[in-house]
């Protein structure tokens, strides 16, 4: 078996499902052990914890709310301390708020932020700052929506994705030196729980992608795996899309 992660261990914020658990389940598979956050479905995060254990790994599933920051950073230094070291970090916690600018509430743009922008700042920091080698890696799950917003309704989940590629540009700047790494992955249309292919208004959706269909969680943990492996070792600062052609 190829095992390019063999030695390393790895953070995934929000790993209980969608791309977060693909992301999880492909790091162990090439070899790391895999620590993952959850907010509530405790079972569904011990899914994920079992399936990584099932490839020989070690796994750890700790319950962290990406919206405390005092919680994020407490995953981080678990992490390393339960596992041993961290060596990858891959911010992947998310929400998508929804719906017409005018009806937004102070209250969603706070927990908005806090989730997508917040969250990955601290954990990338308390990681940098503690815990992460002259080789380690931080990958941040952003959106295609930061760069092209086909339809309206997403002004805010835009809002807070843009704010990711300024982020990732300016701390591969400030990481470079270290040998550390940092890149944002821009998934376009993803078939998950938080949007289904099989709803009527994908449809739509599909319109806008190149390809014609939705993506796999599969395909967004296949490019996390390749920037957190040997294949990855020069590329930082980057904005990758995986998104079909949706921003063609």
């Amino acid at each position: 078996m190829n095992t390019p992660l063999e030695g390393k261990t790895a953070l995934v914020t929000g790993g209980g499902r969608g791309i977060g658990a693909a992301i999880a389940r492909r790091l162990a598979r090439d070899g790391a052990d895999v620590a993952i956050t959850y907010v509530s479905a405790a079972d569904r995060a011990g899914e994920v914890a079992a399936d990584i254990e099932a490839t020989g790994r070690r796994a750890l599933a700790l319950q962290a709310d990406s919206a405390d920051p005092d919680a994020v950073v407490a995953a981080v230094d678990r992490t390393a301390e339960e596992l041993g070291r961290l060596d990858i970090l891959v911010n992947n916690a998310g929400i998508a708020p929804f719906g017409p600018v005018e009806d937004v509430t102070p209250e969603e743009v706070d927990r908005t932020l806090a989730v997508h922008v917040r969250a990955v700042f601290v954990a990338s920091q308390a990681a940098a700052a503690r815990h992460l080698p002259a080789d380690g890696r931080i990958i941040s799950i952003g959106s295609s929506l930061a760069e092209r917003v086909p339809y309206g309704g997403w002004t805010l989940y835009s809002t807070s994705k843009s704010a990711l590629l300024g982020f990732t540009r300016g701390l591969a700047r400030e990481l470079g030196p270290r040998g550390i790494t940092v890149n944002v992955i821009q998934p376009g249309s993803i078939d998950t729980e938080m949007n289904p292919a099989h709803l009527p208004e994908a449809e739509q959706e599909k319109e806008f992608i190149s390809l014609g269909r939705y993506g796999r969680a599969e395909e967004i943990a296949a490019m996390a795996a390749h920037l957190a492996g040997p294949g990855g070792s020069y590329v930082t600062g980057a904005a990758i899309p995986v998104d079909g052609g949706v921003t063609a």
